[in-house]
């Protein structure tokens, strides 16, 4: 908890030596000094609680550039333009998260860190003779490497209040940083289709 700017200015008077040139006067220059210092105290306070705060990727504001470049963001999947203030923050979980890799659950993770908590993956195959049955939709030999990721609906981000930068719109539609790092980091050549919300 934050010590307040009064009860650092009450302390550092407390410390004060006995005297009758230290005076205990509310009113005298020596208090009024003792209070402004109070205040400075309570400021460098405050500033190392949201420090400590920064150190949680997931509440950074402060520091974001340094997160950012210390992972190399904005990379490739960045989107065009500006992003908001909790697409990066969005962008640095994500990277921090990531561990790498090529299976199913990889990716459900990194859906997951992207606000997507229930994904499936389908795969598809070609059909072969002693393979298929009757009734299955029919694959041919370029279906061998294809892959979905089932997503729900595609995701609305609102805008939050401590997390948005002036300027930044309201809601954004959309999940194109998502569809740019599983396309990037899909088993090579293989075909990766994204549904939403079964469509």
């Amino acid at each position: 908890m934050v010590m307040s700017a009064e009860a650092y200015g009450r302390q550092l008077g407390q410390l004060l030596p006995p005297g009758a040139a230290w005076t205990q006067e509310p009113e005298s220059n020596l208090q009024r000094l003792v209070r402004a210092l109070g205040a400075s105290l309570a400021r460098v306070h405050q500033l190392s609680d949201d420090l400590f705060r920064e150190t949680d990727p997931r509440q950074t504001y402060e520091l974001l550039d340094r997160w950012e470049a210390a992972l190399g963001l904005p990379d490739a999947c960045s989107l065009e333009g500006s992003q908001t203030v909790g697409e990066r923050v969005q962008a640095v979980v994500a990277k921090i998260g990531s561990l790498g890799g090529q299976s199913r659950s990889y990716f459900i993770a990194l859906a997951a860190a992207f606000g997507y908590p229930a994904v499936t993956i389908t795969e598809y195959q070609a059909r072969r003779y002693g393979r298929a049955r009757m009734g299955e939709l029919y694959g041919g030999e370029g279906w061998e490497e294809v892959w979905q990721l089932n997503l729900p609906e595609q995701q609305v981000t609102s805008r939050q209040y401590g997390q948005s930068a002036y300027g930044e719109p309201y809601q954004i539609w959309g999940d194109t940083r998502l569809e740019c790092i599983v396309s990037r980091d899909k088993p090579a050549g293989s075909i990766v289709l994204f549904s939403y919300g079964g469509n």
